[in-house]
């Protein structure tokens, strides 16, 4: 830290420090960081936006029909092109390197990182691609699998009639016995 400033007409004691002094300092010192941030995101947003541009001719081949992407550029903290929900470029570390990212269940993936602004268009061409080609798989729906009519086992009629007749006679021969013993 500094010393505090002696003043002239005192030498050896320290001249107060006023507080307005700090706060004009400090105010000056986040300026100066703010307006280089600032900056770093405007360089970032303007970046992407040449970016966007580039990627004008793939969109325009996507059909209409096709509502998967929606593509635009995000001002937040760390500005962003959206490809869609799950896909974005974002770029590096030294701002000059593209990255584009999708967002997994099991985290966030690289899919591409470069300077170069046409091997990102490339990248997300191939993304956009697969994409289509999962929504297409998506919209068939594929006939459902008729298990075979297996007909119920025949039975044999046989043993049944058999077990019935037994069980018949069997009756009558009780009801025969019962009105013997009580007529006797």
């Amino acid at each position: 830290m500094s010393e505090p400033e002696t003043s002239g007409t005192h030498p050896g004691q320290p001249r107060p420090v006023r507080l307005r002094d700090a706060l004009l300092r400090a105010r000056i010192e986040a300026a100066d960081r703010t307006g280089v941030v600032v900056d770093l995101r405007d360089a970032e947003v303007a970046r992407l936006e040449i970016l966007n541009d580039a990627l004008d001719p793939l969109f325009a081949q996507v059909p209409d029909q096709i509502d998967l992407f929606d593509r635009g550029v995000s001002q937040g903290d760390t500005p962003r092109l959206w490809i869609d929900v799950v896909a974005h470029i974002v770029m590096g570390r030294d701002k000059r390197m593209y990255r584009f990212v999708q967002d997994t269940r099991f985290g966030r993936i690289v899919l591409a990182e470069s300077h170069d602004t046409a091997a990102i268009v490339e990248a997300v061409t191939d993304y956009v691609a697969r994409r289509m080609v999962e929504r297409e798989r998506a919209m068939v729906v594929p006939p459902e699998p008729q298990a075979p009519v297996v007909a119920p086992p025949r039975r044999s009629r046989f043993w049944p009639f058999v077990f019935g007749f037994v069980l018949g006679a069997a009756a009558l021969f009780g009801v025969a016995v019962v009105a013997a013993l009580r007529s006797w």
